[in-house]
């Protein structure tokens, strides 16, 4: 039986970056059609003090990529970002991570619920959870807030998407 960590994590992390990567394909396409500097795109903000679109993706993949080596007990990889991504850039972090997680053991999550997580050890700002609390109530959140940012920019600069966008293939 798959334990409920894995069930709670991978699968709802791939099902979402697989529709993060449709709304950059499609963000890319909108810019494209319309002879939109990608940059415009890429660098747009829904607020001044918001990170920008292609920030909100590599954010939501290292949350993704962070919370799943965490919860399976293995060390999380490190992918550099490019200074100034583009949206290859963006879909190539995207599979990477994907193929990732893909690649943790179901297994390797049996423990997950009770492992114990320490973010930014030994600094003043260090984070303790268990596992099931970690994901929960800091991951998943942390995760969906900077997807959902994602489609809202697309959204808002005029990229035609609706909710099956955002929910991908389920």
């Amino acid at each position: 039986m798959t334990s409920f960590m894995y069930s709670a994590s991978v699968p709802v992390f791939k099902q979402m970056l697989g529709s993060l990567g449709d709304v950059v394909s499609k963000t890319e396409a909108h810019a494209t059609a319309r002879k939109i500097d990608p940059d415009a795109l890429l660098q747009a903000r829904l607020f001044p003090d918001m990170f920008p679109m292609a920030r909100q993706v590599l954010v939501a993949c290292d949350f993704a990529k962070g919370i799943a080596a965490r919860l399976a007990g293995v060390d999380v990889p490190s992918l550099p970002d490019a200074e100034r991504p583009c949206f290859a850039d963006l879909r190539t972090r995207i599979d990477a991570v994907l193929a990732f997680i893909e690649g943790l053991p179901t297994e390797a999550f049996d423990e997950a619920a009770a492992r114990q997580i320490i973010l930014q050890p030994g600094t003043p700002r260090e984070k303790q959870f268990a596992g099931q609390h970690y994901l929960l109530h800091y991951g998943l959140p942390q995760f969906f807030f900077h997807v959902n940012a994602t489609y809202a920019i697309a959204r808002h600069n005029g990229v035609e998407l609706g909710k099956r966008d955002y929910m991908g293939k389920y």
